[in-house]
């Protein structure tokens, strides 16, 4: 793995983790596009950079981290559902992600689902995602627990989550945020874990890549999110349900077409 790969891949990450577009499709396509094999270490790196973009939201929404306790009960409490069918179903998880087509056709979905989603959940309630109840938490959580299917994309589940809830655009996007922060850091704690039980060691030049990689995320997530609360706040998820949908065409057309893909 080299520079440009790992500047590529970073970028990838800041741009989609937060978006509801899938950052795995993206790295299906940027990982094809650049002819990477999906090496035990390529594979770490995918994940590892998340800690970068999980930094973006604690720096940007620093105050609201220490709010209340309640707060951290709240994620908490949403972080349970996918933590319990994570464990119970790790295998199967593991199954899906080795398909391409399954990512594909659930970014199809996905985007059709996000071109309706704003007539669907046209009455919100709740502006502050901070005056949400711990069910609703609960509820939220269970969303995130569709991520799991690979294309489905942990954020679009959970802001879509967030709306069936009866919380604004902005609150249900910043909900999705929140809630990033414990499953990312669980799971790239269980990627270092299982790379390691496996045998696997990091040299100082890998080090240097996933520290590259982790600040140009960071620097990338932290204009993501600024730019897609201004977005969706003022026209709405339609833009990111036709992208979605262009992306997972691109994706079957690739299949189609005989590339060999990699989920990486």
């Amino acid at each position: 793995m080299n520079l440009f790969e790992t500047l590529v891949l970073a970028i990838i990450e800041g741009l989609t983790e937060f978006l509801p577009v899938s950052s795995t499709g993206h790295m299906i396509i940027g990982t094809a596009l650049m002819g990477m094999e999906p090496t035990p270490f390529v594979k770490l790196f995918t994940v590892a950079i998340q800690l970068g973009t999980i930094l973006s939201v604690v720096v940007l929404y620093f105050k609201r981290f220490f709010r209340s306790v309640d707060f951290y009960f709240k994620l908490v409490v949403a972080f349970i559902p996918a933590a319990v069918f994570g464990l119970l179903f790790s295998h199967l998880i593991d199954n899906m992600l080795e398909s391409p087509t399954t990512v594909a056709v659930s970014l199809v979905m996905g985007g059709v689902i996000l071109l309706y989603v704003d007539r669907w959940f046209n009455k919100p309630l709740l502006n502050d995602s901070d005056d949400i109840s711990y069910l609703t938490a609960f509820k939220i959580g269970l969303f995130q627990c569709l991520a799991m299917i690979p294309g489905t994309s942990r954020s679009a589940a959970t802001i879509i989550g967030g709306m069936q809830q009866k919380l604004t655009r902005k609150a249900a996007a910043e909900f999705s945020f929140f809630l990033a922060v414990p499953t990312m850091v669980a799971a790239t704690g269980k990627k270092l874990l299982d790379y390691f039980k496996d045998g696997n060691s990091i040299t100082g030049e890998e080090i240097k890549l996933l520290a590259i990689g982790n600040l140009v995320g960071f620097i990338v997530a932290i204009i993501a999110i600024k730019s897609f609360i201004g977005i969706v706040t003022k026209y709405g998820f339609k833009a990111f349900g036709w992208y979605r949908i262009i992306i997972g065409g691109v994706i079957l057309i690739m299949l189609l077409s005989g590339h060999s893909l990699q989920v990486i």
